[in-house]
C-alpha cells in the first residue's frame, strides 16, 4: 500500500471502528505492557512541549518504574529535526511522526522498523479499528502506531458569554456567518485565531481549509486534493481559501487582525474567550486544545466555561462530514528498550493515562473512561460522523505539507495574492508527488 492510497481505508472503516470503541469495556493491562526489569535507556523525539510533554512523561512513568528503562525525551517544535537526525545517521530509538505522508517516505527509504515483528498484531487488531492499523502501514508493513487521536473541526465558545449576549449555536455555515457579523457589528470580535507554531507555523490554518473543502466540495474532491490529483488552483480549492478569507481578511472578524494571527501561539490563541468581558467569542481548533485552556485557566470547567459545536455544514450534500487526526510513533532502532516501550505505548493502560489528563482521545478501542463530557462528546462526534477523513495535510508529502503551512501565512498576510500563492502550490505539487 503506498502513501497515496492507504487513507482510503478510512472511508468505510473509521466510523464502524469508532462506534465499536464507544461500546468496548476497558480491559486489564496486557502482559506486553509489563515486560519486567530491562534497564538501560530509550531515546524518544517528538514535537510535544508544555502540557503535551507533561502528559507524555506521565504516560511513560509507569513503564520506567516497571522496566527500569529510562526514557530520554527530546522535545522540538521543528519537524525537520527528525529528518536531519536521520540523514546524519543519528536517529532516535523512537519518534513521533508528523503524519502518514512523512511516515511513508521514511518507510520506503528503509528507515523504519517493521512493527509487525515487534507487536502482537492479534492483540492490536482486537484493540484498534482497522482504519488506524492500516493507516499506519506502508506496502503491507506495520511501520507506525497511533498513540492518541484528535477530532478536527470543533469551534470552541464560552457558553456563559454566549448566553449573556443571547447568541445561539449556529447550525449552518450561513448561520455562522450571520453570527460572526452580529458579533462584529456589536463592536466586539467574533474570532480568535493563532497560527504561530515554530517551524510548523501556519498549520492551524490548514485545518480550517480542510474543514471547508470537505464541507463545501465533498470527500471526493478532498481525496483527490491530498492525493495530488486536484490542483491547488482548481475552482474548488480556490473557493475554500476565499471562504476562509471572509473571516481572516476582515479586520473586524479576528482579534488583533493579521499581525496577531501570525504572531500568536496556537495554544494561547483561544484564551481571550475567557476574559471578562471576552475579547473574542469563537475559536476553531482540534479537540486537544482543551488541555491548553485548562493549563492557562485552571478554574475553567468543561461544559460550563467552554464547549464546542462542529464546524457547520456548507453544502447539505456533504452533511455530517468530519476530519480528524492522530499522533503516530515509529521505531528507528531495534533495541530491547525500544521494543518494550512501543509495546507499552499501544496498551489501553498507557493511553488511558493521557486521556484522563485531558486533551486527547485514544486510538485504542478499550480506552473509554474520558475525564469529562467534552471529551466524551468529542469521541461521539467521531463515532457519529457521516463522512470521515484524516487530516489532508498530514497525508500529503512533507514538501507539500510545509508549502501548505507557508501558503496559509502568505494568504493571511496578503489575501490579494491568492492566485500567485495557489500557482506556487501547484508547482510544489508537481514536484513532490513524483
Amino acid at each position: 500500500m503506498n502513501r497515496y492510497t492507504f487513507a482510503r481505508h478510512l472511508v468505510a472503516l473509521i466510523t464502524v471502528g469508532l462506534v465499536v470503541a464507544a461500546c468496548q469495556p476497558a480491559s486489564t493491562p496486557s502482559a506486553s505492557g509489563s515486560p519486567g526489569q530491562i534497564g538501560g535507556t530509550v531515546s524518544v523525539l517528538a514535537t510535544w512541549g508544555g502540557s503535551e510533554q507533561d502528559s507524555f512523561l506521565a504516560m511513560v512513568k509507569p513503564f520506567e518504574d516497571q522496566t527500569g528503562v529510562k526514557v530520554q525525551y527530546e522535545g522540538t517544535r521543528d519537524n525537520a529535526v527528525l529528518t536531519t537526525r536521520i540523514q546524519g545517521g543519528n536517529p532516535p530509538d523512537l519518534a513521533g511522526l508528523p503524519g502518514p505522508g512523512l511516515m511513508a517516505q521514511l518507510a520506503k527509504a528503509g528507515k523504519l522498523i517493521d512493527l509487525g515483528n515487534v507487536l502482537d498484531m492479534n492483540a492490536m487488531k482486537s484493540q484498534y479499528s482497522d482504519s488506524f492499523i492500516k493507516l499506519a502501514q506502508v506496502d503491507g508493513k506495520q511501520v507506525g502506531i497511533f498513540i492518541k487521536a484528535a477530532l478536527k473541526g470543533p469551534i470552541w465558545y464560552n457558553p456563559k458569554a454566549f448566553s449573556a449576549k443571547g447568541y445561539t449555536v449556529p447550525k449552518t455555515w450561513d448561520d455562522l456567518t450571520s453570527l460572526s457579523k452580529k458579533i462584529a457589528d456589536s463592536g466586539t470580535t467574533p474570532w480568535c485565531i493563532g497560527l504561530e507554531s515554530g517551524a510548523a507555523s501556519g498549520w492551524p490554518g490548514t485545518d480550517w481549509l480542510e474543514d471547508i473543502v470537505i464541507r463545501q466540495s465533498g470527500p471526493d474532491v478532498y481525496d483527490s486534493w491530498w492525493q495530488g490529483k486536484t490542483k491547488w488552483s482548481s475552482p474548488e480549492i480556490k473557493k475554500a481559501f476565499q471562504t476562509w478569507g471572509t473571516i481572516i481578511a476582515d479586520p473586524k472578524m479576528v482579534l488583533g487582525g493579521k499581525s496577531a494571527m501570525v504572531a500568536t501561539a496556537f495554544g494561547d490563541s483561544g484564551n481571550p474567550m475567557f476574559t471578562n468581558p471576552p475579547k473574542c467569542y469563537m475559536h476553531h481548533q482540534a479537540s486537544f486544545i482543551t488541555d491548553f485552556f485548562t493549563k492557562a485557566n485552571p478554574a475553567l470547567k468543561p461544559g460550563d466555561d467552554f464547549n464546542f459545536f462542529m464546524t457547520p455544514d456548507i453544502d447539505s450534500k456533504y452533511a455530517g462530514a468530519v476530519t480528524g487526526a492522530g499522533d503516530l510513533f515509529g521505531m528507528f532502532k531495534d533495541t530491547p528498550q525500544a521494543r518494550a516501550l512501543i509495546k507499552y505505548l499501544t496498551t489501553p493502560q498507557a493511553q488511558a493515562i493521557w486521556v484522563k489528563r485531558g486533551g486527547a482521545l485514544s486510538a485504542n478501542k478499550q480506552v473509554t473512561d474520558y475525564p469529562d463530557k467534552i471529551s466524551a462528546d468529542s469521541a461521539k462526534a467521531l463515532t457519529s460522523a457521516g463522512v470521515f477523513r484524516f487530516d489532508a495535510s498530514d497525508l500529503m508529502p512533507e514538501a507539500m505539507n510545509q508549502a501548505f503551512w507557508k501558503a496559509v501565512l502568505d494568504y493571511v498576510n496578503d489575501p490579494s495574492k491568492l492566485d500567485s500563492i495557489l500557482t506556487s502550490l501547484d508547482k510544489v505539487q508537481a514536484d513532490s508527488y513524483k
